[in-house]
């Protein structure tokens, strides 16, 4: 039986989680306009963003069976959120200077397998430190910091305007300068949050039976692997049930970050034109709305924890992706910019949702021993619906979608909708039933 943690401890454990939600949500803001900005054409923006998917499906389940094996002086899982901070800060300060696109997209590569190389371990690290009764807690705290830090992310550029800084000032490739800046910030946010978790939440020593255990296992490369093969035929029924769920959502929200500053751009600016400052605002409008609804899912994923400890996540996780699809489906009818900001109270809910709900589904069904490798599997039923994405969409982005992002975002209302579906045959078991 664990320790149960005060409120306040699971804050300071999850504060690392803002930082590397900053990044993130910068990523979510600012990719597709630095692409456009650098000469991207929209078809092919799909493929610009497969660095994510890719550094995540090969990155985390290794760096999560290796966080498993790992005996240090510092603990299993702290050695890869420093590192990943540290290399996620790095990228972030090089990314608004790149000169050229296929400098960005290599750029990108490595910003992501620096967060994917903090992400997982830091899960396990939530699911090692609490109690399983504070599992649905921990997590939707988890959820709260990725709304507060993709917010702030989102607003950033909006608030260094309102600061005085000039939204049309741009460098020699057309990157506005409130990007840069916020990129910068970003920076600092990334290695800052984990130095506080780290000083302030230990790991949990191990027991002696755990580090005889840890250290009677074969060691190196291919042992590894082996750990992820085996992990893999062994998955909870509870996890191959949750892959379809994922599919839908993941595929539908890269959709939705990929598109909807374009969709924007065409529906209230009335242009396609990434020289031409309705553009730009665009731009700006698409922070706003994102900063928006990532406050809705930092209150929203608090106040889910009641409603998740007595009606279920599943009924929980269903309802919010429901809000969202509708949302989504709804976005493209809307001409006025402060109407946007009403869909974006389901997609808020259905962000905090999604970050929050399937780990406590998740965490109740997988053994505590394999804890960092099963994390690092289930978060390839996030990479591989955003793959599939990548590969797919720009084969009927012109033939069934007509070329218009306004279409992509319809798309993505309704693989919300089929989510909402799919979650409802879930069946949460307990640890050991397969």
């Amino acid at each position: 039986m664990k320790p149960r943690l005060s409120f306040w401890q699971i804050i300071n454990m999850n504060i690392g989680f803002f930082g590397i939600q900053f990044s993130f949500g910068l990523q979510q803001s600012s990719m597709s306009p630095i692409y456009k900005y650098l000469g991207a054409d929209e078809a092919s923006l799909p493929y610009l963003w497969l660095a994510g998917p890719m550094t995540g499906l090969l990155v985390q389940p290794l760096i999560g069976a290796m966080s498993d094996r790992t005996v240090t002086r510092w603990g299993r899982r702290t050695p890869y959120f420093l590192i990943g901070a540290i290399l996620c800060s790095l990228g972030l300060l090089a990314m608004p200077f790149s000169p050229t696109l296929w400098f960005a997209a290599s750029l990108l590569w490595i910003l992501d397998a620096a967060n994917n190389v903090t992400m997982e371990p830091y899960r396990a690290f939530v699911s090692d430190k609490l109690d399983p009764s504070q599992h649905s807690l921990g997590f939707l705290t988890q959820s709260a910091f990725t709304g507060l830090g993709q917010t702030l992310a989102y607003l950033t550029p909006s608030l260094l305007v309102w600061a005085g800084m000039n939204k049309d000032a741009v460098n020699s490739h057309h990157i506005p300068h409130i990007v840069i800046v916020a990129f910068v910030i970003g920076a600092i946010f990334s290695i800052s949050s984990i130095l506080w978790t780290l000083k302030t939440t230990p790991e949990l020593p191990l027991t002696p039976a755990e580090l005889a255990a840890i250290r009677a296992q074969p060691a190196g490369w291919r042992h590894t692997l082996a750990d992820v093969a085996s992990a893999v035929r062994d998955m909870p029924a509870t996890m191959k049930q949750l892959a379809w769920v994922k599919l839908f959502q993941w595929y539908a929200m890269f959709c939705y970050w990929q598109y909807i500053m374009l969709s924007l751009a065409t529906t209230i600016y009335g242009t396609t034109d990434p020289a031409a400052q309705g553009f730009r605002d665009a731009g700006l409008l698409t922070g706003q709305v994102g900063a928006f609804y990532n406050a809705v899912a930092f209150v929203g994923a608090l106040a889910m924890v009641p409603f998740t400890r007595r009606y279920g996540p599943q009924r929980s996780h269903s309802v919010c992706l429901a809000l969202a699809g509708v949302g989504m489906l709804l976005i493209p009818q809307i001409h006025n910019p402060l109407l946007l900001f009403i869909p974006m109270v389901g997609i808020g809910l259905a962000w905090a949702s999604i970050m929050g709900n399937p780990y406590v589904m998740l965490a109740g069904c997988i053994p505590p021993e394999r804890t960092g490798v099963y994390m690092g599997i289930f978060n390839m039923f996030i990479v591989i619906p955003m793959i599939i994405q990548i590969f797919t969409l720009p084969l009927y982005y012109q033939s069934l979608l007509g070329g218009n992002p306004e279409n992509v975002i319809r798309l993505a209302g309704a693989l919300m909708l089929c989510g909402a579906l799919a979650v409802l045959a879930v069946k949460v078991r307990a640890a050991g039933e397969r």
